[in-house]
């Protein structure tokens, strides 16, 4: 008997997290939609049997994406839209969002969930956008729409991705009660992930050859923080940062390296510059690779990446994506629930 074929289209692809889960799944992802240019290039090294539509999402019609699977049904929703005003990095304590003019994009998600009338839908965020008045009217849409929508507020850590990263989790269905995948993973460590990776100096892999590179002032100071788990507050008083000398100035975790026995801490858009967080690898010398960083959001080891980029670029896209392994959770999750009620 031939199995079914379910169809899924990602909105806000990035460099392809959530698109990778959906596919690991068992889902045909036909068309995404992403403006930024080094995102798409990520993507689509990736992702060659998806319609990509690099252009603002306003721009896109329903037409257009219903084309890229030939108008059948939609049978995934699925998206993570721009989060900036929401993070909690932006907001620094702030209980009000940061204005940014992004965050009415999420209004789109809304919008072709109405024209595209997917069969289920998810979208994942940062746990800020829960109570921002434009969530609340999507989440009351589509109640009424008929897909008794559901959120919660997960960590990834649970679902065997190796880091602490809090996200919201939206889903619904309009064929039945779908709940949200509760993680329930065993937690992965720093040295399941990385403890075997070859050295950058010897590696045939680009994307672990590219890390940060540091004057030699920097560089000693990295040397003499401690092994698996130091920081900066351990250095002596001589080889502190003046930025740092001040007290409740900066971030305790900069500078900081990670613990082989533990989980890491969250992967940013700064996963390449320890000044910007916990990055310092937990024995060398140096930053974490940008092959580290995307392993330790649950990228498969042969996933690509553009190289011919910005380090801050490279980072932004590893750090900004939605890690595949707990997309694959939620997406798994769906595509059984699609199951049996489909057959």
């Amino acid at each position: 008997m031939k199995k079914r074929q379910y169809i899924s289209v990602d909105l806000f692809a990035g460099c392809g997290g959530l698109s990778e889960g959906m596919r690991a799944a068992g889902f045909k992802v036909k068309a995404a939609v992403e403006i930024d240019r080094d995102a798409v290039s990520a993507y689509v090294l990736n992702h060659t049997e998806a319609k990509v539509f690099q252009e603002d999402i306003r721009n896109v019609t329903k037409s257009r994406i219903k084309s890229a699977y030939n108008y059948r049904p939609l049978h995934l929703l699925a998206g993570c839209p721009p989060c900036q005003g929401f993070s909690s990095l932006r907001r620094l304590n702030r209980k009000a969002v940061v204005k940014d003019s992004r965050n009415s994009l999420v209004l789109e998600f809304l919008r072709l969930t109405i024209e595209l009338e997917p069969l289920t839908i998810m979208m994942e965020n940062v746990p800020g956008l829960e109570n921002y008045y434009h969530f609340l009217h999507i989440f009351k849409e589509l109640k009424r729409l008929g897909y008794n929508p559901k959120k919660e507020i997960v960590d990834v850590k649970e679902y065997g991705v190796p880091q602490t990263r809090k996200r919201l989790v939206m889903v619904g269905s309009r064929l039945g009660d779908l709940d949200i995948f509760e993680g329930n993973e065993p937690v992965a460590s720093v040295r399941q992930i990385i403890g075997d990776m070859e050295s950058v100096e010897e590696t045939k892999d680009p994307l672990h050859k590219i890390h940060a590179i540091h004057t030699p002032k920097i560089l000693q100071m990295i040397e003499l923080i401690p092994k698996n788990g130091g920081g900066r507050k351990d250095l002596p008083k001589e080889y502190v940062l003046e930025c740092h000398k001040k007290e409740n100035v900066g971030f305790n975790d900069v500078y900081g390296r990670l613990r082989w026995d533990d989980f890491s801490t969250t992967i940013t858009g700064g996963c390449l510059n320890p000044s910007k967080g916990r990055f310092l690898h937990p024995e060398q010398n140096r930053s974490i690779t940008a092959r580290e960083a995307a392993l330790l959001q649950s990228f498969p080891k042969g996933y690509n990446f553009p190289t011919d980029i910005s380090k801050q670029s490279l980072a932004l896209l590893i750090g900004n994506a939605l890690p595949p392994k707990f997309s694959y959770l939620q997406s798994k999750n769906i595509k059984d629930h699609l199951d049996s009620h489909l057959g």
